[in-house]
């Protein structure tokens, strides 16, 4: 019973951590782009930098939740497994790290788009008209522009990660974020008081 369980424990740890030995090697880290070692496991932590890896496209699920391939199944085991899995990738563990780089450039903020005056006209000036929205007309009007805004910067985005110009991104996924809070206040304006 107790070899059993240490053999259990054994293959837990070795699933967390990503590294059972005699495995080949997986795919790059999305995070780091370190060689990570091969999976038969369900969570793969990077070793390098920690970060969690996507899982497979169509996983195990007896595997994940460490269970016999059996119609009966012990609750008790599932939902140990569920929780110590709960535990391994709860957000709390990753809160204080560091913002996440790629190519050496770090996530947009809201205040980083540099943004030209023009610009800030035109998010000062959609502020404006839900401030003082009259009608159901111009609810929709606005919440039509702010679509169509947000869909340019979409492609606009796109395009600039495809050319690999991760400074541009960077600007334009900043420039979203306002478009995203005019979104968010016209979904409260919708909202009956």
């Amino acid at each position: 019973m107790r070899a059993a369980l240490r053999a259990r424990l054994g293959w837990a740890r070795r699933a967390l951590r990503g590294a059972a030995p005699g495995r080949a090697p997986g795919p790059p880290c999305w995070s780091c782009g370190a060689a990570l070692p091969g999976s038969d496991g369900p969570l793969r932590f990077c070793p390098g930098c920690r970060a969690l890896q996507p899982p497979a496209p169509r996983p195990d699920l007896f595997r994940l939740m460490d269970c016999d391939r059996s119609f009966r199944i012990d609750p008790g085991q599932l939902q140990r497994r569920f929780r110590s899995l709960q535990r391994a990738v709860h957000p709390d563990r990753f809160g204080q790290r560091p913002p996440l780089e790629l190519s050496g450039v770090e996530p947009a903020q809201e205040t980083d788009c540099d943004a030209d005056s023009a610009f800030l006209m035109e998010i000062m000036e959609i502020n404006e008209k839900l401030a003082e929205l009259k009608n159901k007309d111009n609810l929709e009007e606005i919440e039509t522009l702010i679509k169509v805004k947000q869909e340019e910067l979409t492609r606009e985005v796109t395009a600039a990660f495809e050319r690999d110009d991760l400074q541009e991104a960077k600007k334009l996924l900043a420039k979203m974020k306002y478009f995203a809070n005019l979104e968010d206040k016209l979904k409260a304006k919708k909202i009956p008081s």
